[in-house]
Order: structure tokens, then sequence, then C-alpha cells
């Protein structure tokens, strides 16, 4: 359980210091949620109370992270998971999205109703035998391993382009 958890702030700590750079595109949604956007008053109106919540401190901030499942999940989703506590250019906001990740039930979104909805990947790859499409628009998604459809879908604020230089340190 712990290194699930630690997995996924490390996740989110790589987010925290990519918003440094300016996005060259606004972030991708889901669900009325857009990470680097949307507060956490937004969510609860939308989604109601979670089935779990986390607090964590990460490098001295604190964050905070609700799971839906069961009962509460939005429908064609086994799990979403959404993560507040974003560090931007005008300082940390303990309540802004940063992370929200959706575990979709078989057959819901394929490949191509990805590409549909998205675009066609600004990246591709592989990690084992999962194919993974990355879009810095701040989309990636996670395929099974032998089929079309994703098993995982992270949404995150816009990712820098990579020959952008980094911003300033302050």
């Amino acid at each position: 359980m712990m290194g699930a958890l630690g997995r996924a702030l490390g996740a989110g700590l790589v987010v925290l210091v990519l918003l440094a750079a300016p996005a060259s595109s606004p972030a991708e949604e889901w669900g009325g949620i857009v990470p680097g956007e949307t507060v956490l008053e937004q969510v609860r109106a939308r989604y109601g109370a979670p089935s779990r919540e986390t607090r964590a401190k990460v490098e001295g901030y604190d964050t905070m992270q609700w799971v839906y499942e069961g009962d509460r999940v939005p429908e064609g989703l086994h799990r979403m998971t959404v993560d507040f506590g974003l560090l931007t250019p005008q300082g940390y906001k303990p309540s802004v999205v940063r992370v929200l990740r959706l575990e979709p039930k078989s057959k819901i979104f394929g490949r191509n109703t990805v590409m549909q909805a998205w675009g066609v990947p600004d990246g591709s790859g592989a990690e084992g035998d999962q194919e993974i499409f990355f879009y810095r628009s701040g989309l990636i998604v996670t395929f099974e391993k032998e089929g079309p459809f994703a098993v995982l879908m992270t949404f995150t604020p816009p990712q820098p382009d990579p020959t952008a230089p980094a911003a300033p340190r302050r």
C-alpha cells in the first residue's frame, strides 16, 4: 500500500517541478475536472464525498488524495483518484487539482476513442508490455497489455515543451 502511495506522490512531485516551466496548451479535462484549474469544492459539488481521503506531506506541502470507488465512482470506471495540492509560479495552492487518474472498466476507452477525443498523441512508447500515449496538454494513457483498451488515464496540467527553456528559478 505504501509503495503505491509513494509512487503516486513521486509522480505528483514530477508534475510540481514541471509546472515551473510555461505551458503552451490548455489542460486536458475529463468529467468537469481540469487539473491546474479545478478546486476541491468543485469536485465535491460534482461528485460528492470520496470513498476514501488520504492526507500527506510532500516536500513540506500538505497534499490530499480523494479516491472514488464502489457506488461513488462515476459510471464506466473502476476507480477515480483526485490529487490536490499544486505548486504554481504564484505559490502553493492546496485545494487545486494536481492529478486526476481514471481506471476505466474494460472496453470503455479504446485506442481509437482516445484519438478521436484527444487527437493524435504527441508521443507514444511502452512500459513493459503496455503501450502508452503522451499528450503535452496533460494526458497520459496506458493501454492493456494485449488489447486496444485503456487501463489508466492520467490527467495533469499541461507539460512543458521539451524544446522550451526551463523557467528561471526564484
